[in-house]
This record gives structure tokens, C-alpha cells and sequence, in this order.
């Protein structure tokens, strides 16, 4: 395995907007970057948020992440800790639950290390964010 810091930009992301990757992967190490719940991209389409809704959001965050792992070579039972971002406390109990059925549905093994906060960093519309940490092999 190289030791080569490699950025990882899947199918379904537009290039980013700004110096910094969706997802990195250095060895067996995988970062990958706060996402969101866009839809995926279209050419010629802005940035399009998967509905108002946090069930909407997080669904779609989630599968944006997962994306990234799977580009990136990993999946969900390769990820050591995710972080979950909101801009609302009153969203705690909601995504606890669309969070632990979307990872039942995904079969996950082992439940990774996770830490939710809240944080009003997020442009407007968007309820969510989440990162992931993947180590491989």
C-alpha cells in the first residue's frame, strides 16, 4: 500500500468549490470530508439540497459519505468514527432514529465510535453534516 495522500472525489460530487478534497485516502487510512445532504451532482445544475426535511437530509448526507468511502475503497464497517454536525438541538431524538435504522438497513457490524454537536456553521437550508473516519484492512 503507498503511502501517497490521494484525494477522492466520486462520481456523484462536483469538483470542490474551493483547495480541499471530499474525501482523502493516505494507506489504509480514509478522511472523509463533512458532506451534506445535496443530491448528486448534475452539470449545469447549483448545489441542490435532497428536500427541506432532516429525514431527507440525513438520508442523503449519509449516502454522500458512503459514496466516499466506497470510492476511496471502504465501506461502513471499515469506519472507525463519524461526526455528525447539526444546526438544531431539537434534531437529536430524529436523526438518532433515521441514524441507527439507515445503519441497521446497511448491515453494519460493529456501531463506529460517533459524536454528534451542533453548530450553526452550515449554509442556508442545510440541517446537517457528517464526516467519517475509515481505516482499511
Amino acid at each position: 500500500m503507498s503511502d501517497k495522500k490521494t484525494a477522492i472525489t466520486p462520481a456523484t460530487h462536483p469538483a470542490p468549490p474551493a483547495r480541499f478534497s471530499h474525501g482523502v485516502r493516505k494507506g489504509n487510512i480514509l478522511q472523509v470530508a463533512g458532506q451534506v445532504g445535496f443530491l448528486p451532482h448534475v452539470d449545469g445544475r447549483p448545489p441542490t439540497p435532497a428536500g427541506p426535511t432532516l429525514r431527507e437530509q440525513t438520508l442523503q448526507t449519509l449516502e454522500n459519505v458512503r459514496a466516499v468511502l466506497e470510492a476511496g475503497g471502504a465501506g461502513w464497517d471499515d469506519v472507525m468514527m463519524i461526526r455528525v454536525y447539526l444546526t438544531d438541538t431539537a434534531h437529536f431524538a430524529e436523526m438518532n432514529e433515521l441514524y441507527d435504522a439507515y445503519f441497521q438497513e446497511q448491515g453494519l457490524g460493529e456501531a463506529p465510535a460517533a459524536r454528534t454537536t451542533v453548530y450553526v456553521g452550515l449554509p442556508a437550508g442545510l440541517l446537517i453534516e457528517i464526516d467519517a473516519l475509515a481505516v482499511l484492512g
